[in-house]
């Protein structure tokens, strides 16, 4: 079953037993809590349309429909917990607090009925949901399609140990990739598998459809490891790396019921489901309510453009955005037409193809105004690494493969390294910047963007951009 199936039969089940959970709370109520008569009135019909709805988008913020098929009971009863007493509380204050109720502890007794009933119901067709795909999965009747990257002798050392469990984990190996040449007489114990390498690791996992890929070997090289983060940071695959003695020690191995190796999972983007929803809310929002404020503003601006030079008023441009999809970025021309008529160049500080005009545009970072367009359409973000050129991409690719994990989210109109660093005049300080980004990356959070966001805005009044 496909994971779009099985999101959608969640989807379905949880809404069918929403309307249930809102029947049941409404009819016990009125009979049990107020003690009155019982009558589908209007507020009934319109709970029954409405709070369905309210519990699907509640759980899909929360996360709960993306990878079911790796849901597990201990993770799936803390999801449901969750989402239900957020939900709940929103309901409260939203529709039970309005109600005329002669007592506070009727109050508590609704609020607590709600949750006993809508967490039961919910909880129960989950738990039997994913029972039965767990025991599925460990009697291997269904599985993750699975690559295994290190040297000959971890990865026979890795399936020895794989078919000892007297469970399945899952793990169908379905390719190597060699770090190594087999040597002394070995072979690998597997038939018909699929050998690569990893340069061309990515081909690989694209076709041959792979869930997961497990680094078995603790010494794989830096530079190798550095590529391969790259290369599969957007392919959307759960990456793992067996642990060694050292992650044991240290107590950073987290287990579950459903997998039973030794194994530490590679987050590439701790950003929470519903703080990434929220993030896209404000985008949209921020980015609209921003060019209508500001259109007046952007009146003038394009008179001082065109009177100050010929040509476009906006400067069209493709950069790469998420999952290295190109995409025309929309500036306001700061330079003379036909500045790269010999091939792409860094703009510096002292760079006679800017006008003086627009000079003050970069200074204030006016001249990026226009991208709220661009966040508008989906290319873009308020906040996030900003997008390059391929032709530079590939450049800063061969000095540092990290580079490639950027693509993974979208590029923004300002990021920690255009606030800590600013425009980039070579590839040396474009490597610079993209540590400051990385590091952005790996602690992504709303509170993180708020703050790119108030040290931009200080920038911008102090005309401090570099």
């Amino acid at each position: 079953m496909k994971n779009s199936t099985r999101a959608i039969l969640f989807i379905f089940m949880d809404y069918f037993l929403s309307i249930i959970s809102w029947f049941l709370f409404y009819t016990s109520r009125k009979l049990f809590i107020e003690k009155s008569y019982f009558e589908l009135d209007v507020q009934f019909y319109k709970g029954v349309i409405i709070i369905p709805f309210f519990w699907i988008l509640t759980y899909t913020l929360q996360g709960t429909y993306i990878e079911i098929k790796r849901l597990y009971r201990s993770r799936l009863f803390n999801l449901t917990f969750i989402g239900t007493t957020i939900g709940v509380c929103v309901l409260f204050f939203i529709i039970l607090l309005d109600d005329k109720i002669n007592s506070y502890e009727k109050y508590y007794y609704s609020i607590g009925l709600l949750f006993i009933i809508q967490f039961s119901l919910i909880f129960i067709f989950r738990l039997i949901y994913v029972t039965i795909q767990v025991i599925r999965i460990q009697h291997g009747k269904d599985y993750f399609k699975t690559l295994i990257i290190g040297n000959s002798d971890k990865i026979n050392e890795f399936y020895s140990e794989l078919k000892s469990l007297k469970k399945s984990t899952g793990n169908l190996v379905t390719g190597v990739v060699l770090i190594d040449e087999i040597s002394n007489g070995n072979s690998l114990e597997f038939n018909e598998i699929i050998i690569g390498d990893i340069q061309n690791i990515e081909s690989i996992i694209k076709k041959n459809k792979i869930e997961d890929v497990i680094i078995v070997d603790n010494n794989l090289p830096t530079n190798e490891l550095q590529y391969l983060l790259a290369k599969v940071s957007g392919l959307g695959i759960n990456l793992k790396i067996k642990a060694s003695d050292f992650d044991i020690a240290l107590g950073t191995i987290k287990q579950n019921n459903l997998f039973g190796l030794l194994t530490k999972e590679i987050q590439f983007d701790p950003m929470p489901l519903w703080q990434k929803s929220i993030k896209r809310f404000l985008d949209l929002s921020i980015s609209l309510i921003s060019l209508i404020i500001l259109f007046p503003f952007f009146i003038i601006i394009a008179i001082g453009v065109k009177k100050t030079s010929k040509g476009p008023l906006f400067f069209l441009q493709e950069r790469i955005g998420i999952n290295g999809i190109p995409f025309k970025i929309i500036k306001f021309r700061t330079m003379y037409t036909d500045s790269e008529k010999n091939g792409p160049q860094l703009s510096s500080s002292n760079d006679n193809r800017i006008t003086k005009f627009g000079k003050f545009l970069r200074k204030t970072r006016i001249d990026e105004f226009p991208q709220f367009i661009n966040v508008i359409k989906g290319d873009m973000s308020l906040v996030g690494p900003r997008p390059e050129r391929q032709f530079y991409i590939d450049q800063i690719a061969i000095r540092e493969p990290l580079f490639l994990q950027l693509s993974i989210v979208k590029p923004g109109i300002t990021s920690w390294g255009q606030v800590k660093f600013g425009y980039a005049e070579s590839v040396e300080q474009m490597i610079q910047r993209m540590r400051f980004d990385l590091l952005y990356l790996k602690n992504r959070s709303l509170a993180l963007d708020f703050k790119i966001m108030f040290y931009t805005l200080i920038t911008i009044i102090k005309a401090k951009g570099k």
